[in-house]
């Protein structure tokens, strides 16, 4: 059986440490590790689409940042309880044609008592913004 600690019912410590993890594995912009973080039967929305299984969630990653190049993002713990946590977050990312963009949202999260997030939960909104308006100043990949 797949482990993911820190295992619910959360504290204050150990929700942050999620926090921090899905922040870290999210900006390596790996599918197959950030997907590990997930149940085989995870059920998740992402803005208007609704995905079903760890497969699934592998493919619109892969889709995701084709898209979203140069991706980063900052999370920020909103509130837990028991196998809950929702979380805001803003990242950056641009398209093709060089435009940058700044996401906000809100994300709500349940997880397994494994540790595993069983569902997300994501609303998120775009704002292009000049360059020189980023914030999340990393190198470009």
């Amino acid at each position: 059986m797949e482990i993911k600690p820190p295992l619910p019912p959360f504290t204050l410590e150990t929700a942050l440490q999620k926090v921090q993890a899905a922040e870290n594995a999210w900006n390596t912009r790996d599918p197959e590790r950030v997907a590990l973080a997930y149940t085989i039967d995870t059920e998740w929305r992402n803005r208007s689409e609704f995905l079903s299984g760890r497969e699934a969630i592998k493919d619109f990653l892969v889709r995701k940042w084709a898209k979203e190049q140069d991706y980063r993002l900052k999370k920020e713990l909103w509130c837990f309880m028991d196998n809950k946590i929702a979380v805001r977050f803003e990242y950056e990312w641009h398209d093709e044609s060089d435009q940058w963009f700044r996401s906000y949202g809100n994300e709500n999260w349940e997880f397994a008592n494994s540790g595993l997030m069983q569902r997300r939960y994501a609303s998120i909104n775009d704002m292009p913004i000049a360059v020189t308006e980023r914030k999340f100043l990393w190198e470009r990949s």
